[in-house]
């Protein structure tokens, strides 16, 4: 497979991890205040993504995909508020593991990486367009 055809696949294959990671970070972004049902319950568990290289033995690329999709074990943030139905006999409510700011630094990250990959599949369209308009003659 030439060289332009597997940018492309590759480029292709940096969208699709980085679209996962997107969806994964924004579930952790909607459940960041998601607490148990019951008093005492566990909160929304923060979930992760990690990422391996896979290779495509048809074009002889590397690819990236999205190897696990886990959760992060640290422990709940705990909060005072005996009014919550999620509170315990002492009125503290266990918060999701989420931190916001490790939660917007990935959705930067993830959305940077996803234009990227963008710009490498533009480029790359560009120069095929080119390529064929020379042959053209």
């Amino acid at each position: 497979m030439d060289s332009l055809s597997s940018s492309l696949k590759i480029a292709g294959s940096g969208m699709e991890a980085q679209a996962t990671r997107l969806r994964i970070v924004s579930e952790n972004i909607a459940n960041s205040r998601t607490t148990g049902d019951t008093p005492g319950a566990d909160p929304y568990r923060r979930k992760t993504i990690t990422f391996a290289t896979e290779l495509d033995r048809a074009s002889q690329t590397n690819l990236v995909e999205v190897k696990k999709l886990g959760v992060d074990r640290s422990d709940f943030v705990q909060e005072y508020d005996p009014d919550s139905p999620a509170a315990d006999e002492k009125g503290m409510v266990k918060l999701p593991n989420v931190n916001m700011l490790i939660e917007m630094a990935d959705l930067r990250e993830a959305n940077r990486s996803y234009d990227a990959n963008l710009q490498v599949i533009k480029q790359t369209r560009d120069l095929i367009s080119s390529t064929i308009d020379l042959l053209k003659g």
